[in-house]
Parts: structure tokens; sequence; C-alpha cells
């Protein structure tokens, strides 16, 4: 067993899963910085149930570099587990458990690079940044952003550390979640017909959702670099209803857009709300107070990382690879970039393929590649980045 399936183990043994509390792992983790000499910056929630992580060691007086991850993952209720999710099980080469991939696996292998780079002389500083409730839109991260924008100095650059199978991703999607409310107005159901069905109104929302995304497909920016290489729109839930014979006064409809970098979510929404604004209006002839009401829920950005960056080139030094790829999935990435100005790339042992799945794992050859990579950045931190 490594110093890093070890420490995995013991991450793996905290369920921390978004809705519940990550403070044991935070704690523990603070009290294994203390131990070598590392005073860790703990950063809570409003009610203290969660918290981010930030530590350095290495000279104050410039950048460095930042090693970034979340502490959370997603929930295993009803998903078909063989292995117990929350107990490390190695077996076959891999390590078993919810977020050995996504994202504990850099995680572990991270703060053992963290506490060796405590016993040596470095000439650039490294450090630690572990979130919570990122998978819930990259919520936590951002009271460390805060912290950092009034700090005096910034790291110089930062590898999120999601799974990408070690190759270095310089680009990802930004997301905007999206609820819509739909009013409309109840009748029984034997007179429908003079009543404004709310889920009526829900059906015609997601009918424009869908032309809007037709629209986008074929005629909207692309960018191959994306298994699907345009800005996406999808509804994800919808709830209404009360009982069967009475028309509906009231829907919901959850939805998001994933945008490429060169679209703004923004004004897709705004041609969204001009598309429907017919279909209220028709409903507000029925009933005036008759709408579509489209709030904001969460956003963060994409990240588009120049492929000629320091960054990119600098990881690529580290882990020996030519390996350019982008990524579907969101990380606090595009927030370091965009409010920090932070130059950011992604690279991380294991495959999102076997995320927030039954049976997650990440192998051991992953674990060993990130744990080089690492290695090799102490090294350069101690000469100087």
């Amino acid at each position: 067993m490594t110093a890093t399936t070890a420490m995995l183990e013991r991450l793996i043994a905290h369920p921390t899963v978004s809705r519940d509390s990550n403070r044991a792992l935070i704690d523990e983790v603070a009290s294994l910085l203390d131990d070598h000499g590392v005073k860790a910056v703990i950063i809570e929630n409003d009610d203290g149930r969660k918290a981010n992580l930030y530590a350095t060691t290495g000279p104050d007086d410039h950048g460095g570099v930042m090693l970034s991850g979340h502490t959370d993952v997603v929930p295993v209720d009803g998903q078909d587990w063989t292995k117990p999710p929350f107990q490390a099980v190695t077996a076959d080469g891999r390590i078993y458990g919810r977020g050995t991939a996504d994202m504990k696996g850099f995680v572990a292998s991270a703060i053992t690079a963290f506490c060796a780079a405590t016993k040596e002389s470095l000439n650039s500083p490294l450090h630690l940044a572990l979130s919570y409730d990122e998978e819930i839109g990259c919520v936590g991260v951002r009271s460390m952003i805060d912290m950092l924008k009034s700090a005096p100095v910034r790291p110089a650059m930062c590898i999120v550390g999601e799974p990408t199978g070690m190759a270095i991703a310089t680009g990802h999607k930004g997301k905007t979640a999206l609820h819509a409310d739909c009013i409309g107005a109840e009748a029984h159901s034997a007179l429908a017909p003079t009543a404004v069905n709310a889920i009526h109104l829900a059906c015609d929302l997601v009918q424009e959702i869908r032309r809007l995304q037709d629209e986008l497909a074929a005629h909207g920016a692309r960018d191959e670099g994306y298994d699907i290489p345009y800005t996406t729109l999808h509804a994800g839930i919808i709830s209404s209803g009360v009982a069967l014979n009475i028309v509906p006064n009231h829907a919901a409809v959850k939805f998001e857009i994933r945008n490429l970098f060169e679209d703004d979510p923004t004004v897709i929404l705004a041609r969204l709300k001009a598309a429907i604004a017919p279909v209220v209006s028709a409903a507000q002839a029925k009933a005036p107070h008759a709408d579509i009401q489209i709030s904001i829920t969460n956003t963060y950005p994409g990240l588009n990382t120049a492929h000629d960056d320091a960054v990119v080139e600098f990881v690529a030094g580290l882990t020996g690879g030519n390996d350019r790829i982008k990524v579907a999935f969101g990380t606090e990435g595009g927030l370091f970039s965009q409010d920090l100005g932070i130059p950011t790339v992604v690279c991380g042992p294991g495959f999102m393929d076997q995320g927030h799945k039954p049976d997650e794992f990440v192998s051991l050859e992953q674990l060993a590649a990130c744990d080089a990579m690492l290695a090799q950045l102490v090294t350069r931190l101690k000469a100087g980045v």
C-alpha cells in the first residue's frame, strides 16, 4: 500500500455526499497538515457544517502552484453497488468506492504530495485547495475565491485534479441552471378550455428549449474539441398537478444551458424568453396573471486555456504527455481563471466514465501516474517555477 492509497482509504471512509457535512474529512486533513507544521485556513459555510481548506507550504512572496479538488461526492441512493461505497476495496488493480474517480483519488495524491513538500526546501510555494459542494454547481469554492481575491499574492497557476486519464484538459463548458415557474389558472377538467393549463405552458416552454437547441446545433458556434461540439440546452425536471380532474395552475421546469466559451448564456436565455413571449401573451388573454417566470439558480463559467499557455506547457513537462483534450463536465477551473486570473488546466487520475456510477473505481496505475506527476511538481518547486 502506498501513502496515496492509504490516504484514499481514509477519504473514502468519510461519506461526504453533498447534502451532508464534510467537516470530519476537512478536520482530519487539517490535523494532518498541522502535524507537518502547516496551519490550514478553514473557511466555513454559514452553519459550520461544511468548509473549504486552503494551505500553503514554501515561500509566501510569490505565486507557485495550486492543487485544487472537491471533497463532496454524489449520492449512492438507488444504485446497485456490489461493494461497500464508503469503504475502499482494492481488487483487480483498482480501488473501488464512491469518489475514487470523482475525485478523491486526486485529493489523496495531492495531500500526500503536499505533506512530502513540507519536508523540502521549496523555492516556489505549493498550495492545497479543497472545496465543498462542487457537485451541486461549484458552490462552496466561491468563499475560497473571495478569500484569494484579497490575498497579497495569488497562485501563479492551478491544476484541478478532476479525472482526465492524466491527459491535460484545457477547456470545459460553462453551466447555467434555471428554474421556470409556469403560472396558469385552475378549473374543473370538464371546463378545461376555459382555464390556462400550467402543464401545457411548461410543455410549450420545453418545445421552445428544444427548438433553440436544434438551432444552436445546426447554426451555432462549434468547438470540435468537445464530444458534443456545440452549446446544449436540457430540461431535466418537470413537476405539476394535484389531481387528474383539476386543470393545474402551476408547473415547475428545471433546465440548464451548457455553453461553449464563445457563447454567452445570458444571450441564449434572452432568445428563449423572446421565443416564449407569444405563448405568455396568449395565456394572459385568458388569465391576466398567467406567466412563465424564469430565474437563474446557479451558474459557473467555462474554461478556455490556450494550448500554448505557460500552465499547459508546465504541466506537460510534469506528465511527459502531449495529449490536449476538452471535457464535458464543469469544474471550479473556470472560476479560478475568470474571477482570479489564475491560468488553469484540468488533469487528474481516472476517468469520468466511472464517476457517479455504482462500483466507481480508479486504477492503481492511474494513481501511480498522478503521484509521479506531483512528485515531479515538488521537484520543480524546489528549483523554483
